[in-house]
């Protein structure tokens, strides 16, 4: 009997925190299968991935993941909220999937489903301490914190609050509510370094300071200790092939020539507002980098992470799309990578649900949403050199058979 549990990942890359992860969510859950939903080549908080999305599944087979699915960039590119209900939605699409394994700096699961559950329900106590906060002028993310300390009247929640990972748990839980799935959520207490932790560490390294060292010393031999053997092996082949790793810096100039010669209206953009567009464009001019002019354009209202995002929509040109119809379109199965389990979960699904499933795409494509992932890609070859334009057509999903 299949018992199949759900991931959602980014991978950027996969180290040794993922495998740790992995390892458990088959412990924890009792599962005979794992399946993966990651994002492609651009990540949530608005940066290219450092390794194309194929290689990073590769990764993720290597170290045991059975199927590896993209996360549509529609999705990948969106608010924590969005990002969320993007992923869920199509696990549970699927009609395959028991569980849905995550990490949280909490580790409590019922006290995040409590808090969910004030956020789907939105009694009208909270309603009205929410307008209250967001008239006192707080952004949205600190307004609707203290609407939820105060409703529970319990200051302990500032602290499960503060943190990204709860804060991404509680929005999977709350996405598993609205879809009134039946996939249980069971959260792992997150060990090691936070996400932005910017220093190695001896046990668990963030995604964020192994891709920082990886660039600053341009050696594979600094971030070894932090990855599992298969990742470090697909990063060596790659290096050794002189691969053109990506990061954010990379967008600059592209963007700047976009911003400054393309003349292009980009209030549409999901994460825009109240003229920020027009501050961007000012700014641009008086930046020498992408983290340079975030620093410029960031507020209270708007953070570092969504002014990034919002620069990596500009770049894979998402403001010339219909929005609404990429949410519709956005659902369907592309793998990227899988081993004989993975295909067993493939003709699972097959069976069970009549989802899209795209393992090689088609030359006309109607799907708004898989256009935009072509397009994204597109645009990540410009900023990785290894990447052909057109690889969504061309790269096949790796297989372990």
């Amino acid at each position: 009997m299949m018992n199949v549990t759900g991931i959602i990942t980014e991978y950027n890359p996969f180290h040794k925190g993922h495998a740790f992860h992995l390892e458990n969510a088959k412990k924890d859950t009792n599962s005979t299968h794992i399946i993966c939903i990651m994002s492609g080549n651009f990540m949530q908080r608005g940066t290219p991935s450092m390794i194309d999305k194929w290689n990073r599944a590769k990764m993720a087979v290597l170290n045991g993941v059975d199927l590896v699915i993209e996360l549509p960039t529609f999705f990948s590119l969106s608010s924590a909220e969005n990002f969320a209900f993007g992923a869920v939605n199509i696990l549970n699409k699927t009609n395959i999937v028991n569980s849905l394994y995550f990490g949280s700096e909490h580790g409590n699961i019922t006290d995040l489903k409590k808090i969910s559950e004030i956020l789907v329900d939105e009694p009208l106590t909270y309603k009205e301490n929410l307008k209250k906060n967001l008239e006192l002028g707080l952004p949205f993310h600190k307004a609707r914190e203290k609407s939820i300390i105060n409703e529970f009247n319990d200051p302990y929640l500032e602290k499960i609050l503060s943190n990204s990972n709860n804060i991404l748990g509680i929005e999977y839980i709350k996405a598993l509510k609205r879809l009134n799935s039946r996939i249980t959520p069971v959260t792992l207490t997150r060990v090691g370094s936070n996400y932005n932790d910017k220093n190695l560490s001896s046990s668990f390294s963030s995604a964020t300071s192994i891709r920082e060292e990886f660039f600053k010393s341009n050696s594979i031999y600094s971030i070894e200790n932090s990855l599992p053997i298969e990742s470090f092996n697909v990063i060596k082949e790659l290096k050794n092939s002189n691969y053109s790793f990506a990061n954010e810096e990379s967008i600059f100039e592209f963007l700047k020539y976009k911003l400054l010669i393309c003349n292009e209206d980009f209030s549409n953009l999901p994460d825009i507002g109240e003229g920020l567009e027009n501050k961007i464009l000012k700014e641009i001019c008086n930046s020498n980098s992408f983290k340079d002019l975030i620093e410029k354009v960031k507020s209270k209202r708007y953070a570092y992470t969504r002014i990034s995002r919002i620069l990596c929509q500009i770049f894979i040109s998402l403001n010339n799309y219909d929005l609404d119809k990429l949410k519709d379109d956005a659902t369907y199965i592309r793998p990227l990578a899988f081993n004989l389990k993975g295909a067993e979960l493939l003709k699972k699904i097959k069976k069970e649900s009549d989802i899209d499933i795209y393992t090689k795409l088609p030359k006309k494509i109607s799907n708004t949403s898989l256009n935009l992932d072509i397009t994204a890609t597109k645009a990540y070859s410009l900023i990785n050199k290894s990447i052909d334009p057109l690889s969504d057509y061309k790269t096949s999903p790796f297989i372990i058979k």
